[in-house]
């Protein structure tokens, strides 16, 4: 069956993953393929009493990125990554004054903050000129490859 090109949504891939999301009890899953992004999660039942045996609650739906979700800011177009696994630091030594602060500007190239990786300390450059909206770090925590850091706007 050709798929036709007006379809925006392949509904055949999402009972797919929707079929793959109860075989494997997860309640979430997000898959890229030639630049579409199809994302399916489950939805929680709010009235469902909390120790309810299975049977009693209603099979949970599925439901797309377009129901309301909360903010993910790895999707704003402003986020910093760590390019490394490591441990961040707020300031360049214990007691500094932090790189930066919610609401300062920053410009190309100004360090935003440092990851330890291998006892290595990595300045995090700003990778556009803007304002800090958010910080997603607190000072001394291990972060992952990949993990928001900051957003800028």
């Amino acid at each position: 069956m050709a798929k036709s090109p007006k379809a925006l949504v392949d509904r055949e891939l999402i009972q797919e993953l929707s079929k793959l999301l109860d075989e494997t009890g997860l309640t979430e899953i997000e898959i890229e393929q030639d630049g579409q992004r199809v994302r399916v999660a489950r939805g929680m039942v709010a009235a469902a009493p909390a120790m309810a045996p299975r049977s009693a609650v209603a099979a949970p739906q599925p439901v797309t990125e377009s129901v309301s979700a909360p903010f993910d800011p790895s999707k704003h177009p402003g986020v910093v990554v760590s390019p490394m696994v490591g441990t961040a630091y707020a300031a360049p030594e214990p007691g500094a004054k932090p790189f930066i602060e919610v609401g300062n500007a920053v410009k190309a190239g100004d360090t935003l903050l440092i990851v330890e990786a291998m006892k290595t300390m990595n300045q995090i450059p700003a990778p556009r000129g803007g304002t800090v909206i958010q910080i997603l770090f607190e000072d001394g925590q291990p972060v992952e490859f990949g993990e928001p850091l900051v957003i800028i706007e």
